[in-house]
């Protein structure tokens, strides 16, 4: 690569970062660990494909990894700010599923992977592994999130369990064959 393109490279990643910082409230960038190996962090074209994450605390605890259950504070907000679910709504209960499994978007189970309990990490997650062309209502049919939205996750990582033990299909046995 040349100089020119380096330098337009440098710049775009300054942009996205500098847009970060103040969608993410205003946190002090001196405050802020720097994200970690298992953060994704991209260039402007790049962001479009791929979740953004910045470990505000990295945990101490258990890893997140694909098949176990994972408990979860979260927050989650458009760019503007505006926050459209959260553990709070919720009764301050985390919400608990299996990494990998079906049943939430796969940018909010991309960015949890690899978090370790006790960590809270800062996502962006593009409309392709959000909720894409669809808009999100409520039950009352107002739309939380518009059609392609990049949305913004605070999750706190709880607790990190064993996945629950596979049924074994109808018709078989635990007994291992001959």
């Amino acid at each position: 690569m040349n100089t020119k393109t380096i330098a337009i490279v440098a710049v775009l990643i300054i942009i996205v970062l500098a847009g970060l910082y103040f969608v993410f409230n205003g946190r002090s960038a001196a405050v802020n660990p720097p994200v970690s190996d298992t953060a994704t962090t991209t260039t402007a074209a790049a962001a479009a494909t791929q979740v953004q994450a910045q470990d505000i605390t990295i945990g101490t605890g258990a890893q997140a990894a694909p098949g176990a259950s994972v408990s979860v504070l979260y927050v989650g907000k458009l760019p503007d700010g505006t926050v459209f679910d959260s553990s709070a709504s919720h009764g301050n209960q985390p919400l608990v599923f299996t990494l990998g499994a079906q049943g939430l978007i796969p940018g909010f189970q991309i960015g949890v992977n690899g978090m370790k309990e006790g960590g809270e990490r800062l996502m962006a997650i593009p409309p392709t592994l959000g909720y894409g062309t669809q808009d999100v209502k409520d039950a009352s049919g107002k739309v939380i999130i518009p059609a392609n939205s990049t949305i913004v996750f605070d999750v706190k990582l709880v607790k990190v369990g064993a996945a629950a033990p596979v049924a074994p299909a109808a018709g078989t046995t635990n007994t291992p064959k001959k």
